[in-house]
C-alpha cells in the first residue's frame, strides 16, 4: 500500500511511475464509491418525495462531517474534511433537486463565496444587487435560500440585515464565516493617478487604515457591493475596486495590493434564510445556536431582568446587538444569539421565561453552528 512505501534507489522516474498506478487504481475506486453514494442518494430523494421532506438537512450535513472529523486518522487535515464533503454532499443532493440559492451579487462578491462554501457548487447561483432583493427572492420562493451577511470581526452588525430579517417571515437555518482578504484591484499594476476607490461601505471602513496612508487623496466611493467596484475598476483606469481575488479574476484586473484591511484577522459572518415553510425545524446536533429578537418595557432594570433566565438555566449568550425599534420613544430591540437548540430542556425553559418577560419576542432561527 501506498502509506508503507518507502523511497529506495531505483531511479526516481521508476519511483513515481510506480506510486501514480497506485494513485490512478485509488482514484478508480473512488469514482466508483462516489458514484454508490450518489445512488444512494437518489434513492433518499425518492423516500423524501413520499412525504414531502426538504432536499436539504443543514442539521444533518453538520452531523455527518462532524462524525468524519471525529474518525480521520490523517494524514488529510481534519480542516479539509468539511469542504471536500460538502462538494461531493452538494453533487448528490444536486441530483435529488438542485437549489437556487439568491446572494448578494454581482459575481465575485464574499458573499458568493459563502454561498459556495456552504452549499457546494452545484447550486443555481442568483446574484442580487441588494441585501433586501435577497429577502425578496428567498421570500417571494424564486430562491430556495437565501445568504446575506451579517456581521463583521472589525465592522460589527451588519443593520440592514438585522432589519430585514425582524421584518420578515423568514429564518435562519445555517451560518457560515469568511476570513475576508481584501485586495487592491485596478486596469494597471499600480497605484498612480488613481482618483477614486470603489467598494461596499464595510470594505472602505476595514480598509480606512490602508487607504488614508497609501492614497490620502483618493475619493472613497460607496458602492452596492465589492464586486460592483471591481467592474467599475475594469471600466476606468482612475478607478481602483476593494474585492477578492475571484473578483479579480471575474472582471480582468490586476491585484495592486493583497490584504489591505487594517486587521489581518478580519472575518465575515453570514446567515442562510429561508421560508419556514421550505424547512423543517433542524434537529439538535450538539452544536447550535438560536437567534431571537426582543424587547422590554422601558422601565429601571428591565435588560438585567430580561438576562436573568439566561443565567438560571445556563444558557450562554454569544452575541447581544441592540437596534432603535424605531418607535418615537427611545424604545430598543435587542437581537440575541443563545448556546444551544429549543429541544434542549434548560433552553427551552429559558426561553419561554424570557417569552413571559418581554413585550416583543421573536425566535429568527436554530441552526448548527459553523465550527468546520
Amino acid at each position: 500500500m501506498a502509506e508503507h512505501f518507502q523511497p529506495d534507489n531505483r531511479p526516481v522516474d521508476e519511483q513515481l511511475g510506480e506510486l501514480r498506478v497506485q494513485i490512478d487504481a485509488v482514484d478508480q475506486q473512488l469514482l466508483t464509491l462516489l458514484n454508490q453514494r450518489a445512488r444512494l442518494a437518489q434513492a433518499v430523494g425518492e423516500v423524501k418525495k413520499i412525504d414531502g421532506s426538504p432536499v436539504f438537512r443543514p442539521d444533518r450535513e453538520a452531523q455527518v462531517i462532524d462524525r468524519l472529523k471525529q474518525r480521520n486518522a490523517g494524514p488529510v487535515l481534519a480542516d479539509s474534511i468539511a469542504p471536500i464533503w460538502r462538494e461531493i454532499m452538494s453533487a448528490c443532493r444536486s441530483l435529488e433537486g438542485r437549489q437556487k440559492v439568491a446572494f448578494l451579487g454581482p459575481i465575485g462578491t464574499f458573499t458568493e463565496q459563502a454561498a459556495i462554501n456552504y452549499f457546494g457548487s452545484s447550486i443555481d447561483a442568483l446574484a442580487c444587487p441588494s441585501i433586501d432583493e435577497v429577502f425578496r427572492a428567498t421570500s417571494a420562493e424564486s430562491a430556495d435560500f437565501g445568504v446575506v451577511p451579517i456581521e463583521n470581526s472589525t465592522e460589527g452588525v451588519v443593520t440592514r440585515s438585522l432589519d430585514l430579517l425582524l421584518q420578515s417571515r423568514l429564518t435562519i437555518v445555517g451560518e457560515t464565516s469568511l476570513l475576508v482578504t481584501h485586495n487592491l484591484l485596478r486596469q494597471v499594476p499600480n497605484l498612480d493617478q488613481i482618483t477614486a476607490v470603489c467598494a461596499h461601505p464595510q470594505a472602505l471602513a476595514q480598509c480606512q487604515g490602508w487607504l488614508t496612508q497609501n492614497l490620502p487623496h483618493a475619493e472613497r466611493r460607496a458602492v452596492s457591493s465589492n464586486a460592483e467596484g471591481a467592474r467599475l475598476a475594469s471600466q476606468d483606469p482612475s478607478i481602483a475596486g476593494i474585492a477578492s481575488e475571484r473578483a479579480a479574476s471575474q472582471y480582468g484586473v490586476h491585484v495592486v495590493q493583497k490584504a489591505i484591511q487594517d486587521d489581518p484577522h478580519n472575518r465575515t459572518r453570514f446567515v442562510i434564510i429561508t421560508t419556514p415553510d421550505k424547512h423543517k425545524p433542524a434537529a439538535p446536533t450538539g452544536h447550535d445556536c438560536t437567534s431571537v429578537v426582543v424587547s422590554v418595557d422601558n422601565r429601571p432594570g428591565a435588560v438585567h431582568d430580561m438576562l436573568v433566565p439566561l443565567k438560571r438555566h445556563n444558557v450562554s449568550m454569544s452575541r447581544l446587538e441592540s437596534r432603535p425599534a424605531r418607535s418615537g420613544q427611545w424604545e430598543y430591540l435587542f437581537f440575541i444569539d443563545l448556546a444551544g437548540h429549543p429541544e434542549q430542556d434548560n433552553v427551552a425553559a429559558a426561553l419561554e421565561e424570557l417569552r413571559q418577560q418581554c413585550s416583543f419576542f421573536k425566535v429568527l432561527g436554530s441552526y448548527p453552528l459553523d465550527t468546520h
